[in-house]
């Protein structure tokens, strides 16, 4: 009974606590900064590109198989949901401006926002992905 409470909202509340978000002086014209925007597209785009890439290139180098009933739309809405994540990314984005206090703010909104579109796009993908049944492994 407390499961969904705990998955889908506790433990999303403490980790980005426990990550040091903090919306404290946020404005909606934040959204519209530079290093906001690169962030949040460089986790966005990076995240779908590098997984799905690196999935694809191994599939068709014979390193790899596709899971059985995997369909590639299913295997690219998993490749949104990888970025998802934002603890790496807070930490890597405070690294690259470090020394400067006045870019964490939209460093941490970028990271946000970004994540919440690789959650809804990804969430959207799958669901509307055409369920498949397939042999053990797909190709």
């Amino acid at each position: 009974m407390l499961h969904p409470w705990s998955a889908y909202l506790v433990l999303p509340i403490f980790g980005f606590a426990d990550a040091g978000v903090s919306l404290a002086g946020f404005t909606p014209s934040m959204l519209l900064d530079p290093v906001t925007l690169g962030v949040a597209l460089g986790l966005f785009l990076g995240k779908q590109i590098g997984v799905f890439g690196f999935v694809l290139a191994a599939v068709k180098l014979g390193w790899a198989r596709r899971p059985a009933g995997a369909s590639w739309l299913q295997v690219y809405g998993v490749s949104l949901l990888c970025g998802i994540g934002f603890t790496m990314s807070l930490f890597i984005g405070l690294l690259a401006f470090a020394g400067r206090p006045d870019l964490e703010a939209e460093t941490k909104i970028g990271v946000l926002v970004g994540s919440l579109a690789c959650m809804g796009l990804g969430a959207l993908v799958l669901r509307l992905a055409p369920k498949r049944t397939a042999s053990r492994y797909a190709s």
